[in-house]
């Protein structure tokens, strides 16, 4: 009878512990959250010129007592052309929701909205890019929960979804309030 060398039990058993370690890292963070370094740290400045006829966003309106999302968004991404729904029927719910275009020329950024309509409050452009820099910002769309003193709460990088709204945004906003 020929002996079978312990050896071949080798493969099986570093590809189960490989595959455990894969699974526990998984459960362990969330893999569509992006870290933030400023969650629970004062908003960076806001920097912005006026898009439009509407109220251009300031400092002062993150610090105005009230919990709030600012969205980063542009005319030619496409995701944030299907997270603009989610985006107005939060508006129509009384969420106030200020809007920096990113990197976009106005005219376009004026007709997305006329064609989508207007969830924001008040807004503004960011054609350099700076004020994404001085936000982290990954890439359009990106929201982030505001509260009354002008804290980063939470930050969503990715378009907000129906999913996004009631698992992740709603009961933040809630224990904000």
């Amino acid at each position: 009878m020929a002996r079978v060398s312990p050896l071949i039990f080798l493969p099986p058993v570093i590809f189960a512990g490989i595959a455990a370690m894969f699974v526990w890292g998984m459960a362990r963070d969330n893999p569509d959250q992006l870290p933030s370094a400023l969650a629970g740290k004062p908003a960076p400045a806001v920097e912005v010129v006026a898009l439009g006829a509407g109220a251009v966003l300031t400092d002062a309106d993150l610090r105005d007592g009230r919990v709030k999302l600012v969205n980063f968004w542009a005319s030619w991404c496409a995701p944030c052309r299907a997270e603009h729904p989610s985006l107005i029927k939060l508006a129509g719910e009384g969420v106030p929701i200020y809007g920096v275009n990113y990197k976009d020329t106005p005219a376009k950024a004026q007709a997305f909205l006329d064609e989508l309509g207007n969830p924001f409050e008040k807004m503004g452009a960011d054609a350099t890019g700076r004020m994404g820099l001085m936000w982290g910002l990954y890439g359009v769309p990106e929201t982030y929960l505001i509260d009354g003193e002008g804290r980063i709460l939470l930050r969503h990088a990715g378009p907000i979804t129906e999913r996004v709204v009631e698992g992740t945004l709603r009961p933040a906003i809630a224990a904000a309030r």
